[in-house]
């Protein structure tokens, strides 16, 4: 069997490693998404010099070779998937800088685990950080726009980003920030590839500024789409590119710093669980409104198929609570009572209120418990301490790796798995979510940040049958048109990727298409940093890139 790619000659001045055994390129060709796709090779550069090498390299041989950042692999859109050449930054710019308690400069290949380590010795966090942050990185976070269980109250990593160091297309290293609009005319008359950008893309928003304000989903998160409507702060007249790289997922560059801004967390906190039953969801936005009027730091929710998932696994998760059983009764007690009196729930909420002395979370909590008690008869309990709150966390935070390593004869397919609509709209929306999805008689769990309406719905599929593909297809265009009724987003955090770039129609104008496509000319013209995410859709992947077409 001949292959067609064409031969890859890194240049001798490069000075990290360069892989291409089987073993390695089997090792790159998935991330956590539903695609598996061979790279030709790996490459490890060492510093900016490496960086600049390859984009040079990569320029000459433009309409040929690609580059694609990696970190960690924890994507689930196929963000860090191609044919061509992998950069990956783990290996070596994987350095943390200055960190005090109001900032942290760091290299994009540094894991979270080990930032917030650091961060922590300040009284400090990034609070964007994801359920998989023992995994990620925080050039991943960057990339994907991440977000976690603290984006309620703190928002996503597109807030936190202060400064981005850049290679682009000319293998420039470039510092990018929040500009003044005497900074930003200053940028604009420079007569060099820098001022070139700041002066297209200014034109572009204006150009369009209408069109690009209206196009900003009425959500609290999302991650689809250049970030184009956060550049230009009219009000303040500041002018900043970092918002449309933070979520680019590595289309218009590659990051080779990050100057991050960090928050205190708050020392006290409680949380109030919640059961609802079938009769309580026609109340879910009236409950989860009231809930929110006391403001809790974070919001969370899993379903009745994770929960006996849960129950199916329990064994190892039992180690993770402890591995004590009369501790663990003693703890799940309130609970346990709960579903021998009602059964297991159809979805739990965790709402956990923080401040500065327990006495101020203690009482918040025990106000929204009496509200949502009084108003909609909901089970609740209010944890006595963290620890106590911990087991919760754990399960939420563990939903997607139990299924993905406990259910043998189907695996976890995320492709509809992070969509977000107004809470407001969630008595409507979820009754005609589930109508489409039991139509295929999917088994599919249903996890998310119910305070922001983003739901990780990840079916379990088998891989092998053959209508997978139909389904993927079907299903992802039906529930992106609902999507878009309810004025929401496709993705609040994963991002599009491969598996949801060719549904950003379903959410943005024409016009908002094409001034996506005018910021991918402007910064990467000739497709040399990872095609198909954002722009250029390649929905023939789905024919045969997805993993059935590899058993």
């Amino acid at each position: 069997m001949t292959n067609n790619f064409p031969k890859i000659i890194i240049p001798k001045t490069f000075q990290g490693e360069i892989e291409q055994s089987a073993a390695v390129l089997d090792a790159y060709s998935e991330d956590t998404s539903i695609f598996r796709i061979r790279p030709q090779l790996v490459v490890f550069p060492k510093d900016v010099a490496d960086l600049r090498t390859l984009i040079n390299y990569v320029y000459t041989r433009r309409g040929e070779l690609s580059l694609t950042a990696r970190s960690a692999g924890t994507d689930m859109s196929g963000g860090p998937l191609t044919d061509s050449i992998v950069v990956d930054f783990v290996q070596h710019f994987n350095k943390l800088g200055h960190v005090d308690a109001h900032t942290a400069v760091t290299e994009p290949g540094v894991y979270y685990r080990d930032f917030e380590r650091e961060t922590l010795k300040h009284n400090a966090i990034l609070p964007s950080y994801t359920a998989s942050k023992e995994l990620n990185t925080v050039g991943g976070m960057v990339a994907n726009n991440s977000a976690g269980e603290k984006s309620l109250t703190y928002g996503k990593t597109e807030r936190y980003v202060r400064e981005l160091k850049m290679i682009l297309q000319d293998g420039v290293e470039y510092t990018f920030r929040k500009l003044s609009r005497t900074e930003l005319e200053a940028k604009k008359a420079q007569e060099d590839y820098e001022g070139e950008i700041y002066r297209r893309v200014d034109e572009l928003i204006h150009k369009h500024y209408d069109a690009i304000v209206a196009a900003k989903p009425r959500v609290t998160k999302n991650s689809a789409g250049y970030g184009i409507w956060n550049v230009w702060d009219k009000n303040a007249d500041t002018f900043d590119l970092t918002q449309l790289f933070v979520g680019s997922q590595g289309t218009l560059g590659l990051i080779s710093e990050v100057t991050f801004d960090l928050v205190k967390p708050k020392p006290a906190s409680r949380m109030l669980v919640m059961f609802l039953r079938d009769k309580h969801l026609a109340d879910l936005g009236k409950i989860v409104n009231t809930v929110l009027a006391e403001q809790p730091e974070s919001f969370e929710s899993y379903d009745d198929k994770t929960f006996n998932i849960m129950l199916r696994v329990f064994p190892k998760l039992f180690m993770r609570l402890g591995g004590n059983p009369f501790k663990l009764v003693r703890d799940f007690w309130p609970e346990l009572k709960m579903i021998l009196t009602g059964g297991i729930p159809k979805l739990v909420l965790m709402a956990e209120f923080t401040a500065e002395s327990e006495a101020e979370a203690i009482a918040a909590a025990k106000r929204s418990e009496l509200a949502v008690l009084n108003a909609y008869g909901v089970a609740t309990h209010v944890t006595r301490s963290q620890q106590e709150a911990n087991k919760f966390w754990i399960i939420r935070r563990e939903s997607f790796k139990l299924l993905r390593e406990n259910v043998s004869d189907k695996h976890t397919a995320p492709f509809i798995d992070d969509m977000v609509v107004a809470p407001k709209y969630l008595p409507d929306f979820l009754p005609e979510l589930y109508s489409i999805l039991d139509e295929y008689k999917l088994i599919y769990t249903v996890a998310g940040h119910v305070g922001d309406g983003n739901f990780h719905i990840i079916p379990l599929m088998d891989f092998s049958r053959p209508d997978f593909v139909r389904i993927i297809t079907e299903l992802s265009d039906r529930v992106y048109t609902l999507v878009a009724k309810y004025h929401g987003t496709t993705t609040g955090e994963h991002n599009d990727g491969l598996i949801r770039t060719p549904y950003l129609h379903k959410i943005f104008s024409e016009e908002v298409l094409e001034a996506f496509t005018e910021i991918k000319e402007i910064f990467d013209p000739y497709r040399i940093f990872n095609p198909h995410k954002k722009v250029d859709p390649a929905p023939e992947l789905l024919q045969n890139a997805v993993k059935k077409s590899y058993k």
